[in-house]
């Protein structure tokens, strides 16, 4: 079986949320493949030369580098990363998680040629990706989606006599936290009985602003920090509404998650969602940043319950198709 190194951010050891490094690599050992992963320091120029000597030292006897490429800083270890690849002659697989590598392609073109341009093949884990990069003449890019093991997230359907909002991600700028809280605010001063829980570790900060932004508009949020996947399942039990606020994405997995435990979801319409739900079938895309858009959603669910029914049970049959035992055969279909 073919032997594979990933070259990610291993970083759940230190508190951050567990990446598709973890997820993926447990999935394809299952599957037979010899997976070596790397990074897991937490130092940002440490990783770096780990991931780089990582390349170097197994150069000889694996089959694929995968590479997880983010529109963040992070691009700049996926550039580093296959460009070592190219010196080597290895076959390396960006994997193109970053809700905002669209622009990313646009502000660094030499850059972004160098990394997709050369590499055996580019993997998008939503069709936006996808289209985004064949836009730009990117062609050399197959489709696969993020999966989870559809068995380990049972589906309940939901009573809306009270407001039970949950939102789940890492505490990052770029997901705009503190427009949940807004939005729990917004909904208090209609009268409508409603409560907020919000599960994911801090990323640059954004975790105390958004507990001082709560004190400011005085109202009482749950913050449980990070939580393992079987725990924030079990703590879904307690909530009816999912929210995702965030100004840039590409495929959510905590949203995935979601549509599969029957949470009926309202999201920012930006970068991959509208791709993976579609709008009033499957879920609810507003427009990001506007909490009075998220305030009607959420009225709309309560008010509309048959129709709310009939969304969570499309949601859920569409993450069906994102379970490991359909997804892997893509991934086989790649690498042998």
């Amino acid at each position: 079986m073919k032997k594979l190194l990933y070259i990610g951010n291993n970083l759940s050891h230190s508190g951050k949320t567990q990446t598709t490094i973890e997820t993926l690599s447990k999935s394809l050992r299952q599957e037979g493949y010899e997976v070596f992963t790397y990074s897991n320091k937490s130092n940002k120029v440490l990783r770096l030369f780990d991931m780089l000597f990582a390349i170097l030292k197994h150069s000889k006897t694996i089959d694929y580098v995968l590479i997880d490429t983010y529109s963040t800083s992070n691009f700049y270890y996926a550039f580093l990363s296959s460009l070592f690849c190219h010196f080597l002659n290895l076959k390396y697989i960006p994997i193109l998680h970053g809700g905002n590598l669209p622009n990313r392609l646009k502000t660094n073109p030499r850059l972004s040629k160098v990394i997709f341009c050369k590499s055996f093949k580019n993997i998008a884990p939503s069709n936006y990706i996808k289209y985004e990069f064949e836009k730009l003449g990117y062609n050399n890019i197959d489709s696969i989606p993020n999966s989870i093991e559809i068995e380990k997230y049972p589906f309940k359907e939901k009573d809306f006599k009270t407001v039970r909002l949950l939102w789940v991600r890492s505490f990052s700028e770029l997901y705009n936290p503190l427009l949940a809280v807004q939005i729990l605010k917004d909904l208090q001063k209609e009268k409508i009985e409603a409560s907020l829980c919000m599960v994911g570790p801090d990323n640059d900060g954004s975790l105390e602003r958004t507990k001082d932004y709560a004190k400011k508009l005085n109202v009482k949020v749950k913050f449980t920090g990070k939580l393992s996947k079987p725990d924030w399942i079990k703590l879904s039990n307690d909530y009816n509404i999912f929210i995702n606020t965030t100004n840039f994405d590409n495929m959510p997995v905590s949203v995935i998650e979601a549509m599969a435990l029957g949470l009926p979801i309202i999201s920012t319409n930006v970068g991959g969602l509208p791709f993976l739900i579609e709008n009033g079938a499957e879920g609810v895309l507003v427009a990001p940043n506007n909490p009075a858009e998220f305030v009607m959603a959420i009225k709309n669910l309560q008010s509309n319950t048959e129709n709310t029914r009939q969304m969570v049970f499309k949601a859920r049959n569409k993450v069906n198709n994102f379970d490991w035992q359909i997804v892997k055969n893509l991934w086989i279909r790649v690498l042998e």
